[in-house]
């Protein structure tokens, strides 16, 4: 690959990035949001949440130890820290940090 065709892949995805950016504001403006992104908005932080958990338990296998221990442990330290706080963002980030964690440094 080339410099020109490197700028040329830089401007195409800064151009999609743009669109996607202005698109609500382009098409929602002037009038009430559909109901559906509504929901979405309102439900996004959870529904990330659910995705991350099942992405968390989907190889644990808990008929042999550790048992699915440090998935475990993440899920509650996300779950706390959601509880407590009352924020998806720290929930979310401090969640997926500490799997990332117990998982590479736990023996």
């Amino acid at each position: 690959m080339n410099n020109n065709e490197i700028y040329i892949a830089i401007a195409v995805m800064a151009f999609a990035n743009i669109i996607t950016r202005a698109f609500p504001f382009l098409f929602f403006a002037k009038k009430e949001q559909p109901h559906y992104i509504k929901f979405i908005a309102n439900n996004f932080p959870a529904m990330i949440m659910v995705i991350l958990i099942f992405y968390t338990l989907a190889k644990v296998d808990f008929t042999t130890a550790p048992y699915g221990t440090k998935e475990l442990i993440a899920i509650a330290i996300t779950a706390l820290l959601h509880i407590k706080l009352n924020n998806y963002l720290i929930s979310i980030f401090v969640g997926t940090i500490s799997y990332m964690a117990l998982v590479q440094y736990v023996g």
